[in-house]
């Protein structure tokens, strides 16, 4: 099953058509964003580091090119609404849902998971005028300052190395950048946060793993991974480490968020903690809603089904979002998130991950559009426009430079042993 379909599936809606009485419990932003934020939005360089949009990029009809709408089809990301939210690029994300650990298993995650490396690949390509891979942080701030978006890659769920660690040269040989070593499940690399463990933190090739991707310049993911994970991460890993997506457990208690201790560990690391918008508060839905989600049958796959198919779905799934509401989390709760974090560990160490496209948005922070009212929010807090500059690039850019300076070090001193 895509992501897209996982998303659908779930119980927090993004399509509703209408407002609900559950949505409405939930308080909306009414902070402007001023000329002045507006400026300080558009001046500073914008990224985000975890974009699923690549589920999309082999959905029949649908172009990154165009405008879609989230009720309408589902999206949140695309070039008009980049442009619109000052979103200059980030890292698309190749996921691959977990699978059986068997050699064919492993077989399938491995073909799959270059298949969507090619797709982003080939709309970068598609679309050169308006995108460029990015391989570096220098390459980052190029590609801004010419005025395309620019296209790092990340792994989601590091299953379709299987047990072959010449795969992660392969994937940074396209351009991954950035991979977590696990997704919802245990694999042979780690344990997930969100199962129960096996390996009480990484295995033993979990370990090789991290290893290789320092020495391959490649920056070490811990969202989604089990705590054991984080704090050996952040003891082992020859740079500092990055959580993609992830929020803080003190504002909604969930293991795939993180505690302030863990926190603090990443940061006094010299790591960086991007924020979720997924997590925030209890989204469970009522038996009523349950029900007629099971009514209202599967959800046509999102690489075959046509996009008259797919509106079709997406149409019939907001009329029961209108008649059994979700409960959504707000742009109040994401914020707050936020806000603990940067007063916990400082604008040195939080970056932006919001999960669009993989389950992210909540009530008046719906898509990529709306990316400005976060540079507002954080300036009304009294951040100033250097911290601003960071949380949005400065910070991640910096610790992709620290693991690509490592691995240029220690390809020198190998070249000089041989």
């Amino acid at each position: 099953m895509s992501r897209l379909l996982t998303v659908l599936l779930g119980s927090a809606a993004l399509f509703a058509a209408v407002p609900s009485a559950h949505a409405a419990e939930a308080p909306v932003s009414k902070a402007e964003v001023s000329k002045a934020d507006r400026a300080l939005h558009e001046r500073v360089l914008t990224l985000d580091t975890h974009l699923d949009t690549p589920e999309h990029f082999a959905r029949q009809g649908w172009s990154m090119v165009e405008r879609h709408a989230v009720a309408v089809d589902g999206t949140e990301v695309d070039l008009p609404r980049m442009n619109a939210g000052g979103l200059d690029g980030g890292f698309f994300v190749i996921y691959t849902a977990q699978g059986p650990l068997t050699a064919e298993g492993y077989r399938f995650a491995r073909d799959f998971a270059l298949e969507r490396a090619t797709e982003i690949r080939e709309m970068v390509a598609a679309h050169a005028d308006q995108f460029e891979l990015a391989y570096t942080a220098d390459d980052a701030e190029r590609i801004n300052k010419a005025g395309k978006k620019f296209v790092f890659q990340s792994i989601e769920n590091s299953w379709p190395m299987g047990e072959d660690l010449t795969l992660m040269q392969t994937f940074h040989q396209t351009g991954v950048r950035l991979a977590g070593p696990v997704h919802f499940k245990n694999n042979q690399f780690a344990d997930s946060s969100t199962d129960k463990p096996i390996w009480h933190g990484f295995s033993p090739l979990g370990l090789r793993w991290l290893a290789e991707a320092n020495r391959l310049g490649i920056v070490i993911d811990v969202s989604h991974a089990s705590d054991d994970v984080v704090d050996q991460a952040v003891v082992l890993s020859k740079v500092p480490i990055i959580a993609s997506h992830s929020g803080a457990r003190a504002i909604f208690d969930h293991p795939r968020n993180l505690d302030d201790g863990r926190l603090k560990k990443i940061a006094d690391a010299g790591g960086v903690i991007c924020i979720n918008s997924v997590y925030l508060k209890d989204t469970k839905a009522s038996p009523e809603r349950k029900a007629a989600l099971e009514a209202l049958g599967t959800a046509p796959d999102s690489e075959t089904a046509t996009e008259a198919e797919m509106v079709a779905y997406l149409q019939k799934r907001a009329q029961v979002d209108a008649k059994f509401p979700p409960v959504r989390a707000s742009f109040e709760d994401f914020m707050a998130s936020l806000l603990h974090t940067l007063k916990l560990v400082g604008p040195e160490h939080v970056g932006i991950g919001a999960d669009w496209d993989g389950g992210g948005g909540v009530i008046g922070f719906e898509d990529v559009a709306d990316l400005p009212k976060v540079t507002a929010r954080l300036k009304a807090a009294g951040y100033s426009d250097a911290d601003v500059a960071a949380i949005w690039g400065g910070n991640v850019l910096r610790v992709l430079r620290a693991a690509q300076d490592y691995a240029a070090k220690e390809a020198a001193k190998a070249a000089k042993g041989s």
